[in-house]
């Protein structure tokens, strides 16, 4: 094998090994072969140690821990195919760079936080414009639907069902969608919003359902900004603090819908297993200070049901 290149080789090698198999490995493979040049330039012909690991690991340009130790979760497959061929190298420990993914502590809202909020959103500048309606509607919607930020301002008037209580949420990964079906209540609000923007907005100028005063898409940048601007002024925002987020309103949803499923008596496990295992166990902490995440805590840890789950 040729020694100035030689960990190309076993890349190449490695990533050719895999496809094989039928993995794709493009984000895995550019990284690995990112690996491989800065290997044969800086110990070319030498085995691959942990020293050497370490090194490209943090030699990101972000700097960022979690990047460092992201580079070396993609490496120890690799090592450990190498091993086989080269009884030399050394596999890196796991985790000896912390955790590869850092997941922020969700912020679950209480009722009395969720009042406020609401009622701070009511008194947007333009005072008597269409800024306040639409977003606090799309709150309300955040709140009894559980969907993700950018979802409802996604939404075109042709997407929100009135007859049949249900909304088409467009999604942006693989193009696909799905319903979402509303309580008669939220129907009949997002009706009233429907009536009041179309007061505002004679001609509009986009074909979204939330919309700004001029007749342009109520976008999810605009959210953001409202959002951080009514978290200052509430004094929701403290050194030191864990900051609420808008996406922590779908980790509210979640904890309030499992904790109503969990008093009617209902079998979380058959209900949700992908929410239970998948979301809960890895977003949840109890730090986040609620009542509510314990008992989504407690729900978790229930034990299974001995009959067998399909699981879909």
């Amino acid at each position: 094998m040729n020694r100035t290149n030689y960990m190309a080789q076993h890349v190449e090698q490695y990533l050719a090994l895999r496809r094989a198999f039928g993995f794709q490995l493009s984000i895995v493979g550019q990284q690995l072969q990112h690996f491989a040049r800065f290997a044969d330039r800086t110990a070319g012909g030498q085995p691959l140690t942990q020293e050497l690991a370490l090194r490209w690991a943090q030699s990101s340009s972000t700097g960022k821990q979690t990047t460092a130790a992201r580079r070396l979760l993609i490496l120890r497959p690799f090592t450990r195919y190498l091993r086989t061929v080269e009884p030399l190298t050394e596999i890196p420990p796991d985790r000896i760079l912390g955790p590869a993914q850092y997941r922020c502590i969700p912020y679950i809202y209480t009722d009395k936080e969720m009042r406020t909020l609401l009622e701070a959103a009511s008194s947007l500048r333009p005072r008597g414009g269409l800024r306040a309606r639409s977003f606090g509607t799309y709150l309300r919607l955040l709140s009894c639907t559980g969907m993700r930020p950018a979802e409802p301002l996604r939404l075109t008037c042709a997407d929100v069902d009135f007859q049949s209580d249900t909304l088409t949420v467009r999604q942006t990964k693989f193009s696909k969608s799905r319903i979402v079906v509303l309580h008669p209540t939220a129907t009949k609000a997002l009706q009233e919003y429907a009536r009041v923007r179309d007061s505002f907005v004679k001609y509009p100028r986009s074909p979204a359902f939330f919309l700004s005063d001029d007749g342009s898409a109520f976008h999810h940048k605009k959210a953001i900004r409202a959002f951080r601007y009514l978290r200052r002024r509430l004094g929701w925002v403290r050194p030191g603090c864990h900051l609420p987020r808008l996406y922590d309103m779908r980790h509210t949803f979640v904890c309030r819908r499992l904790l109503a499923w969990h008093r009617d008596g209902v079998d979380l496990h058959v209900v949700s297993p992908r929410m239970l295992r998948d979301q809960l166990a890895d977003e949840l902490d109890l730090s986040a200070g609620d009542h509510l995440v314990a008992v989504a805590k407690f729900i978790l840890h229930a034990p299974e049901p001995s009959r067998e789950v399909r699981r879909t």
